[in-house]
């Protein structure tokens, strides 16, 4: 399956619609090992660029003999602080593990002196530059992966202090939407930058998902509140960027079953991604019918036909299973084709 086959039939299974389509991907180890990945920090830029290229050299090289659906993409390979830091936050580097971002202000009162960000500031543009040099390495048909793209509500999260931002939902409301609708103007500004630049078809940021136009991001922090709390703070924003941009994708891993409809329920909604226990997500597999889904279990062991008795028929979904070897993995795509078939079609 070529590469221009393999996004026509995601274009599809995000098109909306209960119609019980299936993408198969098989997470097979290198043949080359690439060593580890190095974490985003900003003295590793030129080891980030060259990971970054040889892995996506892997992943072409792969689709020769493993024809599932995977569109292969390089990634700038950034953290969740990537927005943060551009409003100012300090940011802290274990040496060992991913950066995060510490909070810039502990109260409603730090936002008088909190300046509006541009997307001049310089982990912003580390991005784009990466991205360039990427591009230059892999090629102008080579399909780029968006930054880690968090929501407004989650950027605005790591800027404030969180225990006290939680807190000021209530005590100071109008705070906090207005930190939010800061976030959200500095992530649209980017975006448009972005897709001006790289184009609009690219590959989600988390779960590696392909899209052509719209936009994906993470929304984590929604377990924590209610769900009047997310008509008062999230809805709205989310809303704006799904028209303003053709659609949207959203990874969820907080424990917010209680906000399902609400993220049902998001204008243009074209994928939800959520990290969750099996027996939590079978229940997710029901009320996301309709939405294309691509969740962190679909099946126990290898692909068998006792999958997809977790699986509504009309339901669009990912199906994903790792492989060690190219063995396992031609094996595994066997498995995954007969399934997808079967859904289709019952009565094989």
């Amino acid at each position: 399956m070529g590469i221009a086959e393999r996004k026509r039939k995601w274009i599809d299974f995000l098109s909306g619609g209960a119609r019980g389509l299936t993408v198969a991907l098989v997470d097979a180890a290198p043949e080359r090992p690439l060593g580890p990945r190095p974490h985003p920090y900003p003295d590793r830029i030129a080891e980030r660029i060259d990971f970054a290229a040889r892995h996506y050299e892997d992943r072409m090289e792969r689709t020769a003999w493993l024809t599932d659906d995977a569109v292969p993409a390089y990634h700038p390979y950034t953290g969740t602080e990537l927005f943060a830091e551009a409003f100012g936050c300090p940011v802290h580097y274990p040496g060992d593990n991913m950066p995060f971002a510490r909070p810039l202000i502990f109260g409603a009162d730090g936002l008088r002196s909190l300046k509006a960000p541009d997307t001049g500031a310089k982990p912003l543009r580390d991005a784009f530059e990466i991205t360039y040099q990427l591009r230059r390495r892999c090629g102008p048909d080579a399909v780029p992966a968006l930054p880690d793209i968090q929501s407004p509500f989650d950027i605005a999260a790591l800027v404030w202090e969180k225990a006290d931002f939680l807190a000021s939902m209530i005590e100071a409301p109008e705070a906090v939407a207005e930190l939010c609708a800061m976030a959200e103007a500095l992530l649209a500004k980017f975006l448009r930058e972005w897709f001006a630049e790289f184009g609009t078809e690219y590959v989600a940021h988390y779960p590696d998902y392909y899209m052509s136009g719209g936009m994906t991001l993470s929304e984590d922090e929604i377990g924590e509140f209610s769900g009047e709390m997310f008509a008062r703070f999230c809805r709205d924003p989310l809303n704006r960027l799904s028209r303003e941009f053709g659609g949207i994708g959203i990874h969820c891993c907080a424990h917010a079953r209680h906000q399902w409809a609400n993220l049902k329920g998001v204008e243009g909604l074209q994928l939800i991604n959520l990290v969750q226990p099996p027996k939590v997500l079978i229940d997710a597999y029901r009320q996301f019918e309709g939405v294309a889904q691509m969740h962190s279990w679909c099946g126990d062991g290898e692909p068998s036909e006792a999958w997809l008795t977790h699986l509504p028929s009309g339901a669009n979904v990912v199906l994903r299973v790792g492989a060690k070897d190219r063995e396992g993995a031609l094996r595994a795509l066997d498995a995954l084709r007969d399934l997808e078939a079967r859904r289709l079609d019952p009565v094989l």
